[in-house]
């Protein structure tokens, strides 16, 4: 009997199971890339993706050196409306060893990605902002990596 009861309710689950369908979105496809905004282009040429490191601090003695709001004045004065159109920003941890220290500094810093496209102007607004770094924070420098990059918005 036992057996016959779970038959049935197999037999049955597997009925209901076949009754089941999904039907097709009613939408249209979404279309993978960006359309309609040179600033944000769906595929691009030419373009590099620059990544900056800002030194804030030791970070042992996080209560000294840049402060967040500080950064972020920073950012709003002097990187944003030199990049209106998009740039990312993340918190990391560094390590710097000047020529007079025995040890590496342990440093909070940020990372400043931007993707831009590679132009003159767009090369002096990087360094701009690197030198208004160095100029508000006394830092000796902001490392600056830049590679080529496919990008697609």
């Amino acid at each position: 009997m036992r057996l016959r009861s779970f038959l049935s309710i197999a037999l049955f689950s597997l009925a209901l199971g076949g009754c089941a369908h999904q039907s097709a979105p009613l939408t249209a496809p979404i279309a993978p890339t960006l359309t309609g905004d040179s600033a944000h282009p769906g595929q691009t040429s030419g373009w590099v993706d620059t990544k900056l490191y800002f030194g804030l601090g030791l970070a042992d003695h996080p209560e000294q050196g840049v402060s967040e709001v500080a950064w972020r004045e920073f950012l709003d004065k002097e990187v944003t409306p030199r990049f209106p159109s998009g740039l990312s920003v993340v918190d990391v941890y560094g390590q710097w060893q000047g020529k007079k220290d025995a040890t590496p500094q342990r440093l909070r810093s940020k990372l400043l990605i931007i993707d831009y496209p590679d132009t003159q102007e767009n090369r002096d607004k990087v360094e701009a902002i690197r030198s208004a770094w160095k100029k508000q924070t006394g830092q000796l420098s902001v490392l600056r990596v830049t590679q080529p990059a496919d990008v697609s918005f």
